[in-house]
């Protein structure tokens, strides 16, 4: 993991680069300010002042020398100077004017590298510095919860399956003095049967299992962290053609993000009895297989016609959330690599998120917009509800047609949470398709500092 407390110190005027960050309708202003050797850099450059222009301004010596970046993205953007993260030769670095703040996340996360498959980038740290210590560990604690996300979604199936999953959250209970326990075998075939019924087709060192910890004072209230574990997805019966397959190594990204979030949690000891849920399995094929057709038992006691082996996440995750109700949170959040349809409506940036509670809504909507992490409400839609009706059971998984994928697989999973209980689902990506400044092409944390941001201040 990389070491982000390295890249990120206070400034007690030690010497430093300077970085100008200039906006582009300040951009002409700014230039007249500077010394000659400054504006004939900028020409050579052919810095006109539109966003992502650059240009190394010299100083009065050789090695004496300061960066411009022209960007217009606002002040409290985590993304601000991340394209200087990586780009710069090794040393320490300030602004010219003003404060990091959360920017501080971006320069960080940008020399980030997934390095399990190739050896790592020795070029050097490039040290941020900031009058504002105090946010330096909350920075931290942020990227590395997010490198984490994205190392566990990045890495092969091969090397991460549900008893890998399970020993990365044993890590984590031990790091925090949390306890855990895990369902499997028999114990889940009976007491977890949906989650049993997805991953009995995989191999005996692959078995499914339902992973949970839990920590902090039970007198505090109890929340509750769901995240979809399905380490690879073929489809199952129901098989995916080979595009559809390529990616199914993230289809683990909801359970990274869940155990990064509980990392977070415990790191800041917020006052909350904390209760991490992970349903941990392959999505196999072979002949012990689960059916199209086949009725499923559930942890509830519904039974679900299973229409699709490849609608096998809201299946694991109904149980999971029946376990999580029976302790009575004050707050529950799923997370999980749902749906396709949640990608057609809305894009790979947009997680898609369904509340049963107005105030937990507005909480996670404001905390999305303070940390640029967008999420996009999508409805409970009660009228699509006879969707989810079968001729032989209590519901379907997956009802026939495609109309509303992500809305009927959400009020899937609410038939396992009571109205009593607030409660969220995202449906997130996990992924990225194009690289961005501080943002990578692969695993993605999408979601993960609304829910943080959201956690802090109702129990902060």
């Amino acid at each position: 993991m990389t070491d982000f407390a390295a890249l990120l110190a206070p400034d007690r005027g030690q010497p430093a680069r300077l970085i100008h960050v200039v906006r582009p309708e300040a951009f002409a202003d700014w230039l007249a300010a500077q010394p000659a050797r400054a504006r004939a850099a900028v020409a050579a450059n052919k810095v006109t002042g539109k966003p992502g222009n650059r240009a190394i301004l010299p100083g009065e010596g050789a090695e004496d020398w300061a960066m411009l970046l022209v960007c217009d993205e606002a002040e409290t953007s985590p993304w601000r100077i991340a394209s200087l993260g990586d780009g710069l030769p090794a040393g320490t670095y300030r602004l010219a004017s003003g404060e990091p703040g959360a920017a501080m996340l971006g320069w960080a996360l940008a020399q980030h590298r997934f390095t399990r498959y190739r050896k790592p980038d020795a070029s050097g740290a490039r040290v941020l510095l900031t009058c504002e210590p105090a946010r330096i560990d909350e920075m931290v604690r942020l990227a590395e919860a997010t490198a984490l996300v994205r190392d566990l979604v990045d890495t092969g199936a091969s090397d991460l399956g549900p008893a890998e999953l399970e020993a990365i959250v044993e890590a984590l209970a031990k790091k925090h003095a949390a306890t855990t326990h895990v369902t499997r075998g028999d114990a889940l075939a009976e007491g977890f049967p949906m989650i049993h019924a997805v991953g009995q087709a995989a191999t005996k060192e692959r078995a499914p299992r339902l992973i949970e910890l839990e920590w902090g004072d039970p007198a505090h209230p109890r929340v509750a962290l769901v995240g979809k574990g399905v380490c690879f997805d073929s489809g199952g019966l129901d098989i995916k053609p080979s595009s559809g397959m390529r990616l199914m190594k993230k289809d683990m990204g909801g359970a990274a993000h869940m155990i990064a979030l509980a990392g977070l949690v415990m790191a800041a000891k917020l006052p909350v009895r904390l209760h991490l849920l992970v349903p941990a399995v392959e999505n196999a094929i072979a002949g012990n297989a689960f059916r199209p057709g086949d009725v499923l038992r559930t942890r509830q006691g519904l039974t679900v016609e299973n229409t699709n082996t490849d609608a096998e996440g809201r299946l694991i995750l109904g149980d999971a959330l029946t376990r999580a109700v029976e302790g009575a949170p004050a707050l529950l959040l799923d997370y999980a690599t749902l749906t396709g349809a949640a990608r057609v409506a809305l894009g790979p940036d947009l997680p898609a998120l369904f509340v049963n509670d107005e105030g937990l809504a507005a909480d996670l909507l404001s905390a999305a917009t303070a940390a640029q992490d967008p999420l996009w409400r999508l409805p409970l839609w009660d009228g699509y509800d006879d969707m989810l009706k079968s001729d032989v059971a209590d519901l379907v998984n997956a009802p026939e047609g495609g109309m509303a994928g992500a809305v009927t697989a959400a009020l899937f999973l609410r038939r396992f949470v009571p109205a009593t209980i607030p409660w969220a689902h995202v449906d997130t990506f996990a992924w990225r398709s194009s690289a961005k400044p501080g943002r990578p092409k692969g695993g993605a944390a999408l979601g993960l500092s609304a829910a943080w941001g959201m956690l802090k201040k109702r129990f902060g």
